[in-house]
């Protein structure tokens, strides 16, 4: 008789997401090109406009965005230069939320282009470019610290270090540095490993546990810190400034709009300026002009809620597996 295998939605759902043959893109013919991959679904093209316009002002190479395919926002991204692609259609009911999906968008993009060198993987919705991003070009994967104090005072980041790895891993890795999933960038090779590997790590809680918002961060510093991808930690404010818990009152504006960082110098990535009222206002003053932001609230449906209930109790009840 042989061993049961493992089952669970996230495992089914996973499975479908990233096996499978897959065609390589023509949109280079020849050599090697940087990448930059972003999964903007739910999004209009004012939510994207600050990332696209200042993007383009630095870079003028390969992105791809996984977005809606509302005619407008294609229209905008065709303006500039940005493919998009829609999210995959993966067979049965159950999906993890955006944040695990992305990375099996991520590692099948990835793989149907054999031509990118260096890949950044990034959010999109509050992220502005002030410089070329990939210069200098990474030696590995880097990932980029968003904390100065660690895992451990990071109260959102160790819920989740125990919700995919363990009490026990957790309190292992607590001393270790708290690096932020949004934005990661190395060779091609590097980047689909780490994608697949943080899928599969998702896979070892429950599956609404693994699919979760916050699972995705968990994963990472899990690969990261126990050596199951290689790659170098980046202190804040180098090529990226991740400065959702900066302090404003530390950040400025230089004379020509960049954010410029607590010790006086400017990233070519800045991440979670949208946390600052004013450099919200001021990014979008410069990048978003032409393009009305919709309210974001709407009220839930009936199905929306019931979901969500449902979630809740799967979180609080084992699976069976």
């Amino acid at each position: 008789m042989g061993s049961p295998a493992a089952k669970s939605a996230y495992l089914g759902w996973v499975a479908a997401a990233i096996a499978g043959e897959r065609g390589a893109s023509p949109t280079f013919a020849a050599g090697e090109h940087d990448l930059i991959l972003g999964y903007a679904t739910g999004y209009d093209a004012a939510d994207v406009a600050i990332f696209v316009r200042s993007l383009r002002a630095v870079y003028g190479g390969a992105v791809v965005l996984v977005t809606d395919q509302a005619p407008a926002l294609l229209a905008f991204l065709a303006e500039h230069g940005v493919e998009s692609v829609p999210p995959a259609s993966v067979g049965g009911a159950w999906r993890p939320h955006p944040v695990m999906q992305r990375f099996a968008a991520f590692d099948a993009l990835m793989s149907a282009r054999p031509w990118a060198r260096n890949v950044l993987l990034t959010d999109v919705r509050d992220v502005v470019f002030q410089a070329p991003p990939f210069d200098p070009a990474p030696r590995t994967s880097e990932f980029y610290v968003e904390y100065d104090g660690g895992l451990k005072g990071h109260a959102f980041n160790m819920k989740y270090l125990r919700g995919v790895g363990g009490e026990d891993v957790a309190r292992a890795l607590a001393d270790r540095p708290c690096v932020c999933v949004g934005t990661v960038m190395g060779p091609r090779e590097c980047m689909i490993r780490f994608c697949r590997t943080l899928l599969m790590l998702a896979a070892i809680p429950r599956s609404e546990i693994g699919g979760a918002f916050g699972a995705d961060q968990a994963a990472c510093n899990i690969a990261l810190h126990l050596g199951l991808v290689e790659g170098e930690v980046k202190a804040n404010y180098g090529r990226i400034a991740t400065i959702g818990l900066t302090p404003g009152e530390v950040l400025s504006l230089d004379g020509m709009g960049r954010i410029v960082n607590p010790d006086g110098g400017v990233s070519p990535i800045v991440h979670q300026y949208d946390r600052h009222p004013a450099l919200m206002a001021a990014m979008r003053a410069r990048w978003g002009g032409g393009l009305e932001v919709r309210e974001r609230r709407r009220a839930k449906t009936l199905s929306e809620r019931g979901r969500k209930l449902k979630d809740s109790l799967a979180r609080r009840l084992p699976e069976l597996r």
